[in-house]
């Protein structure tokens, strides 16, 4: 007899926890435990163990969530918004959207480190670096930042680093009083650490003078104005003054470009390049500046090398410079670029192209001018002369009748004390003017006024402001204007990119899980994609009922009394506890408690964020199972115990390890004054089992693109909110125009209020769906996972650290070491070797020199981590056909890998092992070949001879006929 079944069992957990229900006995078996409830009993210390389940919403199925949301979607207005300040309506090409934005095969990849399977994203953002070179006028551009206002800060710090500024007592930069208000609130937070004194006032009547080392200005500036600033910047560079500019990226179409007007740097936001405004992000900043800084640029830069056979290969140039080097010697602690974004940007110029950028410029300026007769037209008084798209009307006494009837017609401008600033878009069109300007005769109390006469109108902008040079010439911008070219174009780049579409991503560290497309599937919507992030507040319940439940979910997960949302990476999460540490000490009176402790195996950011929040790092010494030397850190805080501000701690650590006496470590930190701030970056060992707040952390970053199933997108974007107790709850950061934060919350982080709010969105389903089983059982299967991949290699491979009983957290350490005096073989080697099997490597020597450090997670299933053992017990075999002699030392299969079509199909072959071997090395490959493009790239090569644009179009076709 059939039974009838009323509730559905197809839950999002068990879709995203990747092991079935007969593969578990099998695994523990292999790992030597009865349970998983033994397992985990065994690997986390019992006494930072929670006493009680979390307390979240009973988990939804994916229908149902979707369901749901769509009731919280609707309380959001969707006005038409004018208000401009940095954020625009713009149209994305559906080409772009459908295949890139919405596609797995570009969101799910990681920083493309693995050069070899990542050439189609890294064409991608060489096409940007193109675009914003092009735009800006100046010869080198990184790979995006981002934020407008990090860019901005980040110039600031630049300059102030390559000047050695910071052995001077008051080094003053000045900013133009018209920026953005948002971006002169990150200058703030910024300059505050550093000692740097920052000035406010007019550019036309500053009195500039050898203490000052910078300079930012708007390009137009907040008010819409456009000025000619070239003579104002051979004034600051006669006293040896930088000067940066802050400009619109679809400005520089028509408008003289930064560059030509002698400016050092360009800074700025590529979000009207196709991007939604999605209520602050994600977006990916501009950064551009002159050749003479290319070793100080922040952020990642993409290059053009070559591979082994001479064929132009691309890569991430320049690594030696990046913050996770030089760590407390950096200069900037970004560790991530919004890669996604700026692909997506780039794509635009590919799809539009020089004319048709230009095209799109015109017409928002035309319209402008339109709009700025048929105001005046009723007697309005337009204060800005020049302009791009943005007017600025004085409206001294008619601000609240005039604010009635746009609110009224569904419209949302910028409101000053005085004046009202309107900005207009790609989107906007002749009704779009027409409505605007009744709004304002409705006001009046004036007939509507008359359609705009577009037979009577003149361009604002004077010819000595007008762009007279190209920005867009290589042949790449003129290829694929059809959409069908579009599509193709993608595609090929797409195929030559590993994702998670391919296989699994072991990355320790980073934590690349299932990107699920419900999670994903509402980002577009538009009631969620097309908000500008400062509309009033009752035009976005439903964003604030989406922010306040997950703040209340992330607290309940961590334990922490309080969330801040802005952050909008991981980097910045640890600049913005940090500070957050820092204001809680200068409010009890204690500003100079600036010593941070920090492991030596601390990720890269954390000494580079502590230096950027004007901190001392003083190192603590790991002892030889990678765990903190209590001894070293107990001398260490009570030497530095009257000036000591925070430990920054990792937990699990680095090592893969729930370290036993971590309690005792944050004691030892609060017994002498100061604070624990946790880094994150492991919390898909924590979640459900323990807390930072149990551990006896006071804040601590989340990363949501690890943990909570953000996409990595080839390098971002991401989100890193910091929870924290109740004695830092009034310090978390503010917002210029948006209500958020403590009451005696810093300056802001980041310039949206809630960083990039429309991706949080995935975070909140990923909990939601999983309840609070459902996240706890995350946790469970990425320990798990992680000991059942431990216990099929160990015997194999030397795994480095374990704990009491043999466990690893959600991660471990696989030593080469011992290989590369024997037989010279690099860890290198094997992560290249690792593509012919067709696997991303694992984190390759992070934290230990000559090591991999794999991170399964949870949403792996057993097969595919099967998979990964086959491919790494076959490599095994190969290392040892070495040893033995049987393979020679130096044309092997592991030296030569990765092995790319070329070599398999070429007439002439040179190794001593078969072409079988070297394409095929496993019986699944046959199934799931994965072709690099380009062989082993020479890294040397690029960066001493840097190429950071589009190199003649000649250059990819020969690497297209040789390696395809």
């Amino acid at each position: 007899m059939l039974k009838l079944r009323f509730t559905s069992k197809d839950t999002f957990e068990s879709r995203h926890i990747g092991p079935r229900g007969n593969d578990i006995p099998e695994m523990l078996k292999k790992i030597g435990n009865d349970s998983i409830d033994q397992l985990i009993d065994q690997t986390i210390p019992e006494h930072i163990r929670l006493n009680r389940n979390l307390e979240l919403d009973a988990p939804l199925t994916e229908y149902e969530y979707l369901a749901n949301l769509r009731k919280i979607a609707a309380k959001n207005k969707v006005f038409r918004s004018y208000i401009g300040m940095g954020y625009y309506n713009t149209i994305v090409p559906s080409v772009i959207r459908r295949n890139i934005l919405e596609n797995p095969g570009w969101y799910t990849q990681y920083t493309p480190y693995q050069a070899e399977i990542a050439q189609g994203r890294l064409e991608a953002l060489l096409n940007f670096q193109t675009v914003v070179a092009g735009l800006t006028g100046l010869e080198i551009a990184n790979a995006s930042l981002l934020d407008e206002g990090t860019a901005a800060a980040e110039a600031m710090d630049m300059f102030f680093y390559h000047k050695n500024n910071k052995d001077f007592a008051s080094p003053k930069f000045f900013v133009d009083n018209k920026c953005f208000p948002q971006t002169i609130d990150v200058l703030k937070t910024k300059a505050a650490p550093l000692g740097i004194e920052l000035v406010f006032g007019d550019f036309k009547s500053i009195q500039l003078d050898n203490t000052f080392f910078g300079v930012l200005l708007q390009y137009p500036n907040a008010e819409g104005a456009v000025y000619d600033y070239s003579d104002f910047i051979k004034t600051a560079h006669t006293h040896e003054i930088y000067v940066t500019m802050a400009a619109d990226i679809l400005a520089l179409a028509l408008l003289k470009s930064p560059g030509t007007l002698g400016a050092d740097c360009a800074v700025g936001n590529t979000q009207r390049l196709g991007v939604p405004m999605g209520f602050g992000g994600p977006h990916a900043a501009y950064f551009a500046t002159k050749d003479e800084f290319k070793r100080d640029i922040p952020g990642r830069i993409i290059g053009v090398s070559i591979d082994k056979y001479g064929n132009n290969a691309l890569r991430m140039a320049l690594q030696t410079r990046e913050q996770h080097i030089r760590r407390e010697k950096a200069t900037s602690n970004i560790c991530t670029a919004q890669a996604l974004l700026a692909i997506m940007a780039g794509m635009y110029a590919v799809y539009h192209g020089e004319e048709g950028i230009k095209n799109i410029a015109t017409q928002v300026h035309g319209l402008t001018c339109l709009l700025k007769n048929g105001l005046e037209k009723l007697g309005y008084k337009i204060l800005n002369e020049s302009f791009f798209d943005t007017i600025t009307i004085e409206a001294s006494g008619k601000i609240d009748a005039i604010k009635k009837q746009a609110l009224d017609a569904e419209m949302n401008f910028f409101y000053g004390e005085n004046n009202i600033s309107i900005a207009l878009d790609e989107t906007s069109n002749l009704q779009d003017v027409t409505d605007i300007i009744n709004v304002f005769a409705n006001a009046s109390g004036k007939s509507n006024g008359q359609s705009p006469d577009t037979k009577n109108v003149t361009s604002s902008l004077q010819n000595n402001l007008l762009r007279e040079d190209d920005f867009l010439s290589h042949p790449i911008f003129n290829l694929y204007h059809s959409e069908s070219e579009m599509m193709r174009y993608i595609k090929r780049l797409e195929n030559k990119d590993l994702s998670l579409t391919t296989s699994m991503i072991p990355l320790g560290s980073c934590t690349m899980k299932l990107n699920a497309a419900t999670e994903l599937f509402p980002i577009t919507w538009p009631e969620f994609s097309a908000m500008h992030p400062f509309v009033p507040k009752d035009q976005v319940k439903g964003y604030y009922e989406i922010l306040t439940e997950l703040e209340k979910d992330l607290c309940e997960i961590t334990r922490f009394d309080a969330c801040s949302l802005q952050p909008n990476s991981g980097a910045q999460g640890e600049f913005a506890g940090l500070m957050v540490i820092r204001a809680y000490h200068i409010d009890k009176g204690d500003s100079h408690r600036k010593v941070v402790l920090i492991p030596a195996s601390a990720h890269g950011t954390n000494p580079a964020s502590a230096v950027m929040a004007g901190m001392k790092v003083v190192v603590i010494k790991n002892d030889a199972l990678g765990i903190i030397d209590i001894e070293d850190l107990k001398n260490k805080a009570q030497l530095h115990k009257n000036d000591l501000s925070c430990l920054m701690v990792t937990y699990p650590s680095t090592y893969g390890v729930y370290e036993e006496a971590i309690t005792e470590i944050c004691n030892i930190i609060h017994e002498n004054g100061g604070l624990v701030y946790m880094d994150g970056a492991n919390m898909n060992a924590q979640v459900g089992l323990t807390s930072p707040a149990k551990i006896g952390a006071d804040v601590c970053h989340l990363n949501l693109h690890k943990t909570f199933a953000i996409p990595h997108g080839g390098g971002g974007p991401g989100m890193g909110p910091i929870c924290v107790n109740e004695k830092l709850k009034p310090f978390l950061p503010k917002h210029s125009f948006v209500e958020t934060g403590g009451e005696k919350g810093i300056n802001s982080v980041n310039s949206a209020p809630f960083g990039s709010a429309s991706i949080l969105l995935i975070s909140y389903a990923y909990i939601k769906m999983l309840g609070a089983d459902g996240c706890t059982n995350a946790t469970k299967f990425a320990i798990l996972n992680a000991n059942y991949l431990k216990a099929c290699l160990e015997k194999q491979y030397d795994v480095l650290y374990s704990g009491e009983y043999g466990k690893v957290a959600h991660e471990f350490i696989i030593d080469f070491r011992k290989w590369k005096n024997s037989i010279h073989l690099e860890v290198e080697d094997i992560a290249k070797r690792l593509m012919d099997y067709a696997f991303h490597a694992p984190t390759v020597s992070f934290p230990v020199a000559g090591t991999l450090m794999i991170e399964p997670t949870e949403s792996e299933s057993k097969e595919e981590l099967d998979r990964f053992v086959e491919a790494m017990l076959s490599i095994r075999a190969e290392i040892e056909e070495i040893e033995n002699g049987k393979a020679d030392q130096v044309n092997n299969v592991l030296k030569n890998a990765p092995h790319i079509l070329n070599d398999i199909t070429s007439d002439s072959w040179s190794h001593p092992y078969t072409r079988d071997k070297a394409a095929f090395p496993a019986p699944y490959v046959r199934d799931r070949k994965f072709w690099p493009s380009v062989a082993r790239i020479n890294n040397t090569h690029g960066d001493r001879n840097l190429i950071c644009v589009c190199p003649p179009m000649e250059d990819y076709i020969v690497a297209e006929e040789v390696n395809v």
